[in-house]
């Protein structure tokens, strides 16, 4: 079975209307990157770090998969499927995904401020249970935070998601700019002829003399289009 490996940036999970720093929506334009997604800004002020994230969470529990998720999941009868995302949300878990790679964390989980990696530290919230306060500890006694990769940290998954890159038969790549690093270099992992597909609505710069097939559609066309070339040349 073809190995086919996706990263998925902001632009897949827009259709489901969760929004990112990138996108136009009043929760992130109230407040700073730097701020919110720093590690600095979350020793400056964890309050006002922890509070986004929580309300973060709510918007995130009211929003579905859409169709570019379900169609990516829908692979798997087909192909053994990767996927790398950028994103923090869950709804490629949520459309089916059952290999998924976060190389940014996951908003849905918490863990400990002076060990974030440590898995014994991290806890999975549930829509009945979505917010976190200053108080709550982690099992080694320091504060919960947000199981996320923030700017200034390092990313534990990049080994992972590099290692998967290139094991790729097919390597596909929607809604991300490709500007956002270390992610944006998992494609020069990628074997030489492999197949690399790129799925946007914007035009993307792609790194010189890499040979790209690019689907200039929103993720859910684009992904119903490359559904149908994948499954043709099988």
């Amino acid at each position: 079975m073809k190995k086919i490996v996706f990263l998925t940036g902001a632009g897949i999970s827009v259709e489901s209307g969760f929004s990112t720093f990138r996108g136009a929506n009043g929760l992130w334009e109230e407040y700073k990157v730097e701020d919110v997604a720093s590690i600095e800004g979350y020793w400056r002020n964890p309050s006002l770090v922890i509070n986004f994230y929580n309300k973060l969470r709510k918007q995130l529990v009211e929003s579905s998969p859409n169709e570019g998720h379900r169609l990516v999941a829908s692979l798997e009868e087909h192909f053994d499927t990767t996927v790398v995302t950028q994103n923090v949300d869950d709804l490629h878990e949520r459309a089916g995904s059952s290999n998924v790679i976060h190389l940014h964390g996951e908003l849905m989980k918490v863990t400990s401020s002076s060990n974030p990696n440590d898995p014994r530290c991290i806890q999975t919230l549930t829509p009945e249970r979505l917010d976190i306060h200053i108080g709550d500890k982690a099992k080694d006694g320091s504060q919960l935070r947000p199981f996320i990769v923030w700017f200034g940290e390092a990313v534990p998954m990049m080994e992972e998601a590099a290692k998967a890159a290139m094991q790729a038969d097919i390597f596909v790549v929607i809604g991300t700019s490709l500007n956002v690093y270390p992610a944006a270099g998992l494609i020069s992992y990628v074997p030489q002829g492999t197949k690399i597909y790129l799925i946007d609505p914007n035009p993307v710069r792609v790194p010189y003399g890499i040979d790209v097939h690019t689907i200039q559609k929103g993720a859910s066309e684009g992904m119903k289009e490359l559904k149908e070339i994948l499954l043709a040349q099988k």
